[in-house]
């Protein structure tokens, strides 16, 4: 038994250390391809008109020993060994920090959390020592709104930086691989061939993002480690043949010497040495599709290695080459053998593409992440993998970042106002990011706070310089990435407010089951068959839409079921605790209120999916008897009751063609044709066969379900028969009279172009005849 138990486990971690290697493979492919490809534009950028006229090595060794430092402080240091350990169960990137604190503290803007909400398996939260300082500290968060609204702007902040590290760097990679061309064309020529042939490879990039990277996949690690190893190679190359001694140059004397001995000119550089480290947030941000185990391995065992061999391998080469500097071919190809220049051309080009895939992809998780939390207006958004969740695809999204791509590189035609502009993009994504997780060390991880003053202090520091070195170069490029950061933040910032002041109007204009029942003795209202589901956003009471729709149409279905669609500040919730169900008023009305919880990464299931587990856990909750009184039952009082899957209750649909058993499987028509005498005479067509769906609910058998409890499963199965119908809202929107021009301006015109121009809300697939909205005017 000893043996087969030490077999059986040495197989396991086999298995285990096999899934990891995997991982750290496909990693490559995914997240370094930006990183991996920053030697193209680096060196070219840091050395600009301020110290292009090197005379001695000095200046190249301080560029160097500053590279080097950054890449193994950044990356190395801050990324895989602190922030990775940030992730929100497994999750990672700026807006899963935000929500990790909204999770810990009560911070969310929207009112809607509960109790049960807390008691979510990925919750995990540790509840903070009294009279500590994070217990103070998330005292003070949840009690002052002006600070909530700091930290939500903060978050936007760094999540529209990212969509425009988006725009930029797909840009920037491609003209940079692009500049290869100065070696087959001719001077006179090579300015007219290389933004056409950057703006077709981009164009034919975006175009491809439709078919999802689970198609290409299998292609990105072996391109991303193929560049690597080159670079890795060449840079041996150089340091072997030109200066075998550049290592002298990692000792951080020879920064400090650069910086002390340049003063401006040095601090100016700072902006290009900035672009060694554009992609060490996608480590971060890309988290969920991986391990941390996995992007550790793949970071530091090939891909630092290979980048630190090839910044090494362009200094040496340049400590011999003073004057290609002023030379029109100064950059990364200068440095290869010209024998290679061709083959490692094609490569350098399909590695800015695989890298320009990463940061796509990552702009679509995070705008999909924002759009579940009400920060960003409802967009498409399409799964291109069945096993892969965070890979997706938003049309709207790619068409509109392919624009500004072009955009950007017909404008400048030129990698160092690119650099400058894509430097500015990521650096105060990492000063967002250094923010936040000082929150997290005091708040979620329970450290002490000098710990996190500690880490801002280092990493924070070393930040800000770059950030003021590339505010610097504001005129000279980096104006871009404020702008785009202005109108996306805008954009999220208003479709925010507008969606809390609708969900503030729900709130103060529900109505109570009581009302309801002394309006229906009035109006007289009826009951038809079938199920009716009301979408609505409050968690508790009747929403305001109902009551506007009852009272000009006074009827309703047999069952109705108050549906609200839930997102909770994690990235997954468990099936068996996906929905929570509860009665409106006593057992005889037929009224139920069903939240179903969705995590930020979460994938919805479609329209008959999803009313089979609906239906499901309705039943399941009359079964179990979680509610069993006649009396009115408060609002709160809902049951955790999970899909299909995970309880007793099974369901199964046959095809039903009777025409006695099934009403209107059958329809007839009269119809006026032409008889082949020519007369006219009325003759009667059938319409084929209908096929209908009749559902049965399997109940083991108990005696703790009663007569009433079983008399209304077979109601919810009656109307379940009769179909489903999807009652939604179509809010307008308008400001209150007396309103502030700036508030009028928001809401009237900002908010409701925002509104008009995104989709539905999109829950689930709602079949067109099925559905029916119902419109009415919100005045906030």
């Amino acid at each position: 038994m000893d043996l087969e138990s030490r077999t059986h486990r040495n197989s396991a971690k086999r298995e285990s250390w096999k899934t990891v290697l995997t991982l750290a493979y496909q990693s490559l492919g995914v997240v370094y391809g930006d990183l991996s490809t920053s030697p193209l534009y680096v060196f070219r950028n840091t050395f600009s008109e301020a110290i292009n006229h090197t005379e001695t090595n000095e200046e190249i060794y301080g560029v160097l020993s500053l590279v080097f430092w950054t890449l193994t402080l950044v990356p190395l240091l801050k990324y895989v060994l602190i922030v990775l350990k940030a992730d929100d169960n497994g999750e990672g990137g700026t807006f899963a920090l935000y929500s990790l604190l909204c999770r810990h503290a009560k911070v969310s803007s929207l009112p809607n959390c509960q109790v049960a909400d807390e008691e979510l398996y990925e919750y995990k939260n540790e509840i903070a020592p009294e009279r500590s300082f994070a217990s103070r500290l998330k005292s003070t968060l949840e009690k002052n709104k002006v600070l909530q609204r700091i930290l939500l702007v903060l978050a936007l902040i760094g999540t529209s930086m990212v969509i425009g590290d988006g725009v930029l760097t797909p840009a920037l990679s491609v003209f940079s691989a692009v500049s290869g061309l100065e070696f087959s064309v001719s001077n006179e020529n090579y300015r007219y061939v290389e933004v056409p042939a950057a703006c077709i490879i981009l164009i034919g990039l975006f175009a491809l993002q439709h078919y999802g990277t689970h198609r290409v996949g299998f292609l990105f690690a072996p391109i991303v480690i193929t560049w690597l190893f080159c670079i890795g190679a060449i840079g041996v190359y150089n340091i072997l043949h030109w200066n075998h001694h550049i290592y002298k140059a990692l000792s951080p004397y020879y920064f400090f010497q650069f910086l002390r001995n340049t003063q401006n000119e040095g601090w100016m550089a700072l902006g290009g040495i900035l672009l060694c480290i554009t992609g060490s947030e996608a480590m971060f941000a890309d988290l969920g599709h991986f391990s941390q185990l996995s992007i550790k391995i793949a970071f530091t065992s090939v891909v630092y290695p290979s980048l630190i061999l090839a910044y090494m391998g362009q200094a040496a080469y340049l400590t011999r080459h003073h004057d290609v500097q002023n030379d029109r071919h100064f950059g990364f190809y200068i440095s290869v053998p010209e024998k290679l220049r061709l083959p490692v051309f094609v490569i350098a080009i399909l590695a800015a593409v695989v890298g320009s895939q990463a940061i796509i992809t990552g702009t679509f998780s995070i705008i999909k992440q924002c759009s579940a939390l009400s920060c960003f207006p409802r967009v498409k958004v399409v799964h291109t993998s069945s096993k892969i969740h965070g890979q997706i695809y938003i049309p709207e999204v790619n068409w509109l970042l392919m624009l500004l791509c072009l955009a950007v590189t017909i404008g400048f035609r030129d990698t160092k106002h690119m650099g400058n502009a894509t430097g500015l993009a990521f650096i105060t994504v990492m000063l967002v990011t250094t923010s936040l997780m000082s929150l997290v060390i005091v708040l979620c991880w329970h450290k002490n706070v000098l710990l996190a003053l500690g880490f801002v202090f280092v990493f924070g520091t070393i930040e800000a310089l770059f950030f003021s070195a590339s505010l610097i170069k504001f005129l000279e490029g980096a104006w871009v990435p404020v702008a785009l950061a202005f109108v996306f933040h805008t954009v999220m910032y208003v479709w925010h407010y507008g969606t809390l002041k609708k969900y503030e109007f729900d709130v103060q204009n529900k109505v109570s089951i009581s009302w309801l029942l002394k309006l229906g003795a009035s109006i007289g209202i009826v009951r038809v068959r079938g199920i009716g589901l009301i979408h609505t956003d409050l968690v508790s009471g009747i929403p305001a839409i109902f009551s506007h729709f009852v009272t000009n149409l006074p009827a309703f279905h047999q069952v109705l079921v108050f549906l609200c669609i839930k997102h909770v500040p994690v990235p997954h919730v468990r099936p068996e605790e996906r929905f929570l169900v509860g009665r409106v008023g006593s057992r005889d009305f037929r009224l139920y209120r069903c939240i179903v919880r969705y995590g930020y990464r979460d994938i919805h299931k479609d329209d008959i999916e999803f009313e089979n587990d609906l239906v499901c856990s309705i039943a399941e909750f009359i079964r179990s008897g979680s509610s069993s009184s006649d009396e009115f039952e408060k609002d709160d009082k809902m049951a955790v009751v999970g899909t299909c899957s995970t309880h007793s209750i099974l369901m199964s649909e046959d095809s039903v063609g009777d025409v006695d058993n099934v009403d209107t499987a059958w329809t007839s028509e009269v119809k006026e044709i032409k008889s082949p005498a020519g007369t006219s005479e009325p003759v009667e067509i059938k319409s084929p066969h209908v096929s209908r769906k009749r559902v049965r609910f399997f109940v083991p058998e108990s005696p703790k379900i009663d007569t009433a409890a079983m008399r209304e499963l077979e109601e919810l199965t009656e109307a379940r028969e009769s179909g489903v119908a999807y009652i939604t809202g179509q809010p307008y929107m308008k400001a209150k009279l007396g309103s502030s021009m700036l508030k009028k301006l928001v809401i009237n015109y900002v908010y409701e172009f925002l509104r008009r121009n995104s989709r539905a809300p999109s829950f689930v697939t709602v079949p067109h005849v099925s559905s029916l909205e119902v419109g009415m005017m919100y005045q906030v």
